[in-house]
């Protein structure tokens, strides 16, 4: 029997819990179920990698040794596919430089074992709320621009314009802050899941490939440089 813990309320969740030992994954779910939230569980990567495509998850809960497929590896295939559901990274691996491996493959947080299971509860639901839709959005558009999030399609004065999964996720935070400064920070943290700077040119070089694909052969640039302070989509800035 789980302890009775005050586990506040939220709204219920749909989970991916990606985890090779069977006992503390029916724990889990259990204590999930117990605070009002539902956890499908997956023994192994290859079919946490099955489930998180075919389904629709608030958030994944993911142990990073695990067999068939790693859980860095799984949650990286998913980053490239341009899956953007909230990871937590469960590890016996606590050091720092684990936990910015763990980060740099694209989870969103890091969780070290051993742990409590109203910390887990707290950090699943702070990832859910960050990674709820703004909007109800589907389609984002700027002067001839237009991107389809559900059909993952991207034309400019209708032409289809082929993009990299990264490519997409960079234009689709820059439309969806159109006429906005969006700092290298904000790119960092929500088109790499980087919480830190890698001091590399890996923005800058992603954002001249995707100007080169929106702008080139235009005569309006929408894809704009902000001297200092960052990039902006905006059609017609001088």
């Amino acid at each position: 029997m789980i302890a009775n813990l005050d586990l506040g309320s939220s709204n219920p969740m749909r989970l991916l819990l990606v985890e090779d030992d069977r006992d503390a994954a029916e724990y889990l779910r259990k204590a999930f179920k117990e605070a009002g939230h539902v956890a499908d569980l997956a023994g192994d990567g290859e079919e946490g990698l099955a489930l998180a495509l075919d389904g629709k998850y608030d958030v994944m809960i993911v142990d990073r040794m695990l067999p068939q497929r790693d859980g860095l590896s799984l949650v990286s295939e998913l980053r490239g596919r341009g899956h953007t559901t909230p990871v937590l990274i469960l590890s016996a691996l606590g050091q720092v430089d684990d936990r910015v491996q763990g980060l740099r493959a694209g989870g969103d947080d890091y969780l070290p074992k051993p742990y409590a299971f109203t910390e887990l509860l707290a950090r699943v639901e702070a990832l859910s709320r960050r990674g709820a839709p703004q909007a109800a959005e589907t389609v984002y558009k700027v002067a001839d621009l237009e991107l389809d999030r559900l059909s993952h399609s991207v034309t400019r004065g209708g032409k289809e314009i082929v993009l990299q999964p990264r490519e997409f996720r960079l234009l689709e935070y820059l439309m969806r802050h159109a006429g906005q400064v969006v700092t290298r920070t904000m790119l960092l943290e929500n088109v790499w899941d980087y919480h830190f700077d890698p001091q590399t040119n890996v923005i800058d070089v992603h954002v001249s490939r995707l100007r080169s694909k929106i702008d080139k052969g235009f005569e309006v640039p929408l894809i704009h440089t902000v001297r200092g302070a960052g990039y902006m989509v905006r059609a017609g800035l001088k």
